[in-house]
């Protein structure tokens, strides 16, 4: 299952030609998968507080086509690997146009506020059975 996460490039993001800039295409991504999470039931901050941290451990992005000031974006978010300690989303942002502007992935853990890892099926079972629920395989 994947979802859908909409947005409009702000021009604070845009960089002296115009366009967004490339770092902020990863902080795009970060706020699909968040937006997902919590639609799913996994809130990241609702996480935090109970002491599951989600470190990003790995984040790739392939710039295709410019994303300008005031364009509207959608990305596609899914989670393509979760094994219960570590978890796997990649990225498709596309323009209104269905045109790919840019790919990618991201590579994540689970440690608490120690950070030392953990496994969300034996420390927190509904988490683990509600990311489960979301894999493609």
């Amino acid at each position: 299952m994947s979802f859908i996460y909409k947005r409009t490039a702000n021009y604070y993001e845009t960089d002296m030609m115009g366009i967004v800039h490339h770092s902020n295409h990863i902080r795009y991504f970060e706020e699909a998968r968040i937006a997902y999470m919590r639609q799913i039931g996994c809130d990241v901050l609702k996480m935090e507080q109970e002491g599951i941290i989600i470190p990003n451990v790995d984040a790739y992005a392939k710039y295709l086509l410019p994303v300008r000031f005031g364009e509207e974006v959608e990305i596609e978010v899914s989670l393509t690997t979760f094994t219960g300690a570590r978890m796997e989303y990649t990225y498709t942002m596309r323009k209104q146009d269905g045109q790919v502007a840019a790919q990618g992935h991201t590579l994540h853990c689970f440690v608490n506020p120690e950070f030392k890892p953990i496994s969300l099926k034996r420390s927190f079972p509904a988490y683990f059975q509600a990311l489960k629920a979301i894999l493609i395989s």
